[in-house]
């Protein structure tokens, strides 16, 4: 099996590349946190047997990582992964005019002050409790499960926790059921976060591919029942970055294959009520097996800023979640869970915001690709978050770099794999306002025209391009 750096690089970057260009190439993906800081690289030897190149060329490329700061070397040992001492988290942390579209979120819904007040009362009664809430307000977990039973997936309080957002809920997920060593099943591309958590808690990922068009779902189908996945991390609904919805047919198939193959479904609805006008409302992946653990959210649809999430998980698996979790949390904020049950009392004020602004951040998205990037054209996007462009040749990563140039931070395709792969895609959010996207289009373009004019300079840029 090959090294992680090499499945990252992808055969279409190694092939004939100097050793300056692999040395910028592995830049690219340590600030594009592709490779993470600490992380072991392969040795000299190994990496030119894996690569087919001379081991001169690779003793070349680990010195100019050396040389700027990018890997710390170890007479006769190990080669890891550094960063530079200038780079902060964010090198445009304080800067008003970077325009960051690493970031596919909204501002606050307009409701969120009214909701705030409305629910200190509720946070008064609460003074005299402990403050701790390890599985959430009684409240909060019966507006949640109302949600799911109108939806078509009956469920009660009981079937319930309360969480600190979507990927704390995933994160307690896998310290609960995790397989260290085992397979994973994850979508290509998919939310770079939970392949992060994924891949710390030890799992080996098995990929399979979604586009705009939907999933191949024989693919998926015949990967779970050949490799026999322990767990299958999914984004059924307006999935992120292809806005693309897995319709009811297929769900009930993927949860009839799960459980040939003995998989835990763990399925991401973050951007389930991301809807603009897709025209049809699908069944909740929980709906066709109550084994189906279900992570949910109200940052896409209120404000990013308010951490509330949840898990949906069979009765027999919640004290096992309950056990866990003391471990690294004592339980979910009693302001914030107060505030969302005031929201959850009128979801369709709060969807009706949500898709008014979704609708017109993609019209803004349409209109400014049109001038931005000629020939490239926006996909059907219904809903969800962003827009996932083909740019119609491999230059994703040159053209983030292009752009940070610009100050505008836009991840490239690959960020969103398991494997370097996809750099043909870029995603866009299409939840900025029209104004402040216009901008970000018109860096865009002029950063394509960078790229296509050979005029980034690449070297400058990667001393500066961290992506959050």
């Amino acid at each position: 099996m090959g090294s992680r750096l090499v499945d990252q690089l992808g055969p279409q970057t190694v092939a004939g590349a100097t050793a300056s260009a692999l040395a910028g190439h592995i830049r690219a993906l340590i600030l594009d946190g592709r490779l993470t800081v600490g992380e072991r690289l392969p040795s000299e030897r190994s990496l030119a047997l894996e690569l087919h190149r001379s081991r001169s060329t690779i003793t070349r490329v680990y010195g100019l990582l050396e040389r700027d700061g990018y890997v710390s070397r170890l007479h006769g040992g190990s080669t890891r992964v550094t960063l530079p001492h200038p780079i902060a988290s964010s090198p445009f942390e304080d800067d008003e005019s970077a325009i960051d579209l690493s970031i596919a979120s909204m501002d606050s819904t307009p409701g969120l002050y009214d909701a705030t007040v409305r629910s200190l009362p509720r946070l008064a009664t609460l003074r005299g409790t402990s403050g701790y809430s390890l599985r959430g307000l009684p409240e909060l977990r019966e507006a949640v499960a109302r949600r799911f039973t109108e939806r078509g997936a009956p469920t009660t309080a009981d079937d319930i926790i309360i969480t600190s957002g979507a990927l704390n809920a995933l994160n307690l997920v896998l310290a609960t059921i995790g397989r260290r060593g085992g397979r994973a099943l994850v979508e290509q591309p998919t939310f770079p976060h939970a392949l992060e958590a994924i891949h710390r808690h030890g799992y080996r990922m098995a990929p399979t591919p979604v586009d705009v068009d939907g999933w191949d779902t024989r693919h998926l189908s015949d990967t779970l029942l050949s490799a026999r996945p322990h767990i299958a991390y999914l984004i059924p609904d307006f999935h992120n970055p292809t806005g693309a919805t897995l319709p009811d047919s297929e769900r009930s198939r993927l949860a009839a294959a799960a459980r040939s193959s003995g998989t835990h479904l763990i399925i991401d609805e973050t951007t389930t009520d991301l809807d603009i006008d897709r025209g049809w409302n699908p069944t909740p992946m929980a709906a066709f097996d109550p084994r189906v653990i279900t992570l949910g959210s109200m940052s896409k649809i209120a404000w990013g800023g308010m951490r509330i999430g949840w898990i949906r998980a069979e009765p027999s698996l919640i004290p096992r979640l309950l056990a866990v979790r003391p471990s690294f949390e004592l339980g979910t904020a009693l302001l914030e869970q107060c505030i969302a049950v005031e929201l959850m009392s009128d979801m369709a004020a709060l969807t009706t915001h949500v898709r008014e602004r979704l609708r017109r951040g993609r019209a803004a998205v349409e209109a400014g690709l049109a001038t931005a990037i000629p020939g490239v054209r926006m996909p059907p996007t219904p809903g969800g978050l962003s827009a996932w462009i083909d740019l119609g040749a491999p230059i994703s990563t040159a053209l983030s770099l292009a752009a940070r140039e610009r100050r505008l931070i836009l991840p490239p395709g690959p960020r969103f794999t398991t494997g370097g792969v996809l750099e043909r895609r870029l995603r866009i959010p299409i939840s900025f306002p029209p104004e402040r996207m216009a901008e970000a289009m018109s860096r865009l373009s002029r950063a394509w025209a960078d790229v296509n004019d050979g005029a980034s300079a690449r070297g400058r840029v990667l001393e500066h391009a961290a992506v959050i």
